[in-house]
């Protein structure tokens, strides 16, 4: 079963069980592919390849992420609860994050082949790291540890 078929048979189950929040997620996960097709300036009833609705995916966590830190910042706690709600339920559908562990392993390597010695070359780095993760990996993790090699 592809992802999309996944997230259709997921929204019968939330509709049936009434989940009007999951209801509502997915359906703007389905809405959000069809977006990307037109943008991208294919039909709607076409379908997007599996990195296409990863990115996606990815993106609607994001805006979730950002959504709640901006909540949680006009002290709108319940709003921020209803948008971790929805987080949960997006993240369900992302491939499952590189740990931390990996990430330095992975960045130690870059900087050694890349023979960076010093953080003016902080950016060079970044990218390098970014592109071998192949955005398996979370970019303020990223950061974090690159951040932490020239420490």
């Amino acid at each position: 079963m592809n992802l999309k078929e996944e997230i259709k048979a997921d929204l019968k189950t939330a509709m049936k069980e009434k989940n009007d929040v999951a209801k509502n997620t997915l359906k703007a996960i389905l809405s959000e592919f069809t977006n990307e097709l037109v943008s991208n300036g294919k039909l709607p009833s076409d379908e997007l390849d599996d990195d296409s609705k990863i990115k996606v995916i990815k993106r609607l966590q994001k805006q979730r992420k950002d959504s709640i830190q901006q909540f949680i910042d006009g002290e709108r706690r319940d709003l921020a609860d209803n948008e971790k709600s929805e987080l949960d339920i997006i993240e369900k559908y992302l491939p499952e994050s590189m740990s931390k562990e990996e990430i330095i392993k992975i960045a130690a390597a870059k900087k050694e082949e890349l023979g960076i010695e010093d953080k003016s070359k902080f950016g060079i780095l970044m990218g390098a790291v970014v592109k071998e993760t192949k955005g398996n990996a979370d970019g303020n993790d990223i950061k974090e540890v690159v951040d932490s090699l020239f420490n």
